[in-house]
C-alpha cells in the first residue's frame, strides 16, 4: 500500500508524526511536504495529494492543517475524491466502511498526536463495506460528473 500526505504550515508536526508512525507499519509513504512552519496554501498540496489518489499513484492520501476542513474541501474538488475530515475513530471507521473515503484530513489544532495516530489506524484497518453502500456511491459519483464544468 502507498499513501500520499501532504500538509500545510498548520498541520506540518502532525503529519511528520503520522509519516513516522506510518514507516514502523511498513507503509510506502509519499511526503509531498510541506517541511517547515513557513505558511504556505493549503490548496495547492490538498489537489496534489488528490491527483496522486486519483491518478492511481497512490491507494490513499491524507492531509494535514489546522482543523483538516480546509484540506477537505479542496480535495473534494478532484473528481473521484471522497476526502473526510475526522477527529474520532468511530467516524474514521464509518467513513471507510460506508463511504469509501479515500482521503482522510486531520486537523493539529484538533486532535492530538496520540489521538490522531489511533484515528489513521481505524482509517487504515478498516475496509469499504461494499453492496448496499455502493449504490449510495454510485448516486455521489452521478452528482459529480453532473456537475462538472
Amino acid at each position: 500500500m502507498k499513501i500520499t500526505i501532504g500538509c500545510d504550515h498548520g498541520g506540518r508536526r502532525l503529519k511528520d508524526a503520522i509519516v513516522a508512525h506510518l514507516n514502523t507499519r511498513g507503509v510506502l509513504v509519499s511526503d509531498i511536504g510541506t517541511y517547515s512552519d513557513d505558511s504556505v496554501d493549503f490548496p495547492s498540496y490538498a489537489e496534489e495529494v488528490a491527483n496522486q489518489v486519483n491518478s492511481g499513484e497512490a491507494d490513499l492520501g491524507i492531509l494535514c492543517c489546522g482543523t483538516g476542513i480546509g484540506m477537505s474541501i479542496a480535495a473534494n474538488k478532484v473528481t473521484g475524491i471522497r476526502a473526510a475530515v475526522v477527529s474520532d475513530c468511530f467516524s474514521a471507521q464509518a467513513t471507510r466502511e460506508h463511504n469509501d473515503s479515500n482521503i482522510l484530513c486531520l486537523g493539529e489544532r484538533v486532535v492530538g498526536e496520540g489521538l490522531a495516530l489511533r484515528i489513521v489506524d481505524t482509517w487504515l484497518d478498516t475496509k469499504f463495506g461494499g453492496e448496499r453502500h455502493t449504490h449510495r456511491l454510485q448516486m455521489i459519483t452521478a452528482i459529480e460528473l453532473k456537475n462538472e464544468t
